[in-house]
């Protein structure tokens, strides 16, 4: 019988380690690489905190974790700790799946303006990522506007709307959850580029925003009167965007309550500037038509009508892009490592997974039919005999070069910590959020070893 398979899998979200128990199943020997000291992805750093119930994805990671021929390399960030050239020497292949991590621009005047933020920053501050935690959010104004559709967007607008008995039990981090409660935003707005059948949320998120226990959600029911495409285009949609218009149609004929904050969801608007001097003061939008094109896609064109909403906060939720690798080639337009079915194009032994593979689409078990499909052309290829390295070892390579990585028992460490400080206030961690806090953790391991 001949040597395992080697390979290394770059990225420790849900799409690297459902990449890993796939090819562990098939007799491989995985290391899994991550930048941070912390593995999980965006389970950890980008889900909502107040919905731990995706959260469990961790599970995954625990399993494929504790199965032979795993191992965890934290703190090693590829093109610079180690390059992509030694990779290949040391594995028979390597899988990126690294995810996209930084976000689409809007490219409009006032962008750049301070109280102008993308979201994923927002999201990234009060999940404890440790590179945004100097973050300073300026909460003070009374509005909040929410531009984007999708369920990042309306993440971040629930989170505003949260009250403090509603962020208590959950893993926000505490410098967060503090600024939050005592913020001035009473008003968060949501902007959507189109009309409500083309809404990219999902009903159990929006549904939720109906349910707040601090604020009112308002819809005006002559945004949600559909043009005669999108009527025809619901007759035939997923259930879906049927389900998405009824509950915003019952949002419409809610009589306020007069809670403390106000959440409105706006249809049919774009920005076309964000206003102010030397920072955000209003955000100028106009009003779209929707138009049926002749492939059949519905597009928000344009009028002439424009509105200037005051606000203070401005967040872009308008998609997520990938960013390139040294050494790896990349698809520009559309934001993903160049592959085909997860073989990326023209480097024979490496292959992708996840959202640098596909775009940011799907939810954490789309991950596991991906990935899935990656391996199945990757284990194609070994059968072939088309993977081979030059072979050693990654330990050896990073201690000869000084790196302090971090072992998955040293994150065990990491996470039963947090757990332990969480458990007394009912909660389910209090994250470490800072580098030295997460290394000096990591680093008691060794010390008692």
């Amino acid at each position: 019988m001949g040597k395992p398979l080697r390979v290394a899998v770059v990225g420790s979200g849900p799409a690297g380690f459902y990449t890993a128990d796939y090819l562990l199943e098939a007799g491989a020997r995985v290391d899994v690489l991550e930048r941070l000291p912390t593995p999980w992805g965006l389970v950890r750093l980008g889900v909502a905190p107040d919905h731990p119930e995706l959260k469990t994805a961790s599970r995954i990671v625990e399993k494929t974790a504790a199965k032979d021929g795993f191992r965890f390399f934290g703190n090693v960030e590829v093109g610079a700790d180690v390059a992509h050239h030694d990779l290949l020497r040391l594995y028979d292949a390597v899988v990126y799946t690294v995810g996209a991590q930084t976000d689409r621009r809007l490219d409009i005047p006032g962008e750049e303006l301070e109280g102008s933020w993308a979201a994923t920053e927002f999201v990234a501050w009060y999940n404890g990522h440790p590179d945004y935690q100097h973050l300073e959010f300026d909460l003070s104004s009374e509005r909040a506007v929410v531009i984007g559709n999708g369920n990042v967007a309306v993440d971040v607008a629930r989170i505003l709307a949260r009250t403090e008995d509603e962020l208590a039990p959950t893993d926000i981090t505490d410098e967060s959850s503090a600024a939050l409660v005592a913020s001035s935003i009473a008003d968060v707005v949501m902007l959507g580029r189109r009309g409500p059948a083309q809404a990219a949320f999902t009903p159990p998120e929006l549904k939720e925003l109906g349910e707040l226990g601090g604020a009112d959600v308002f819809v005006d029911p002559a945004e949600l009167e559909l043009d005669p495409a999108s009527e025809a285009s619901l007759e035939t949609a997923g259930a879906r965007a049927r389900r998405n218009v009824d509950i915003l149609r019952e949002f419409a004929t809610r009589t306020p309550e007069g809670k403390p904050k106000r959440l409105a969801l706006r249809f049919c608007v774009s920005p076309v500037q964000i206003l102010g001097e030397g920072r955000v003061e209003a955000i100028e939008v106009v009003r779209n038509e929707l138009v049926a094109g002749d492939d059949g896609q519905i597009r928000a064109v344009p009028t002439e009508e424009v509105e200037v909403i005051p606000c203070g906060l401005v967040l872009r939720s308008v998609g997520y892009r990938g960013v390139a690798l040294p050494g790896v080639p990349f698809d520009e337009r559309r934001g993903v490592i160049a592959n085909e079915q997860g073989r990326v194009s023209e480097q024979p032994r490496v292959y992708t997974a996840g959202w640098i593979k596909r775009g940011p689409s799907g939810v954490i078990g789309t991950n596991k039919k991906d990935a899935a499909e990656t391996c199945e052309r990757l284990l194609e290829d070994a059968a072939a005999g088309l993977l081979e390295a030059e072979g050693g070892e990654l330990e050896e390579l990073l201690r000869g070069r000084g790196i302090d990585f971090v072992e998955y028992a040293a994150w065990q460490a990491i996470d039963e910590h947090e757990r332990g400080l969480g458990a007394p206030r009912g909660r389910p961690r209090v994250k470490l959020t800072s580098w030295d806090e997460l290394l000096a953790k990591a680093r008691e391991l060794d010390s008692v070893a």
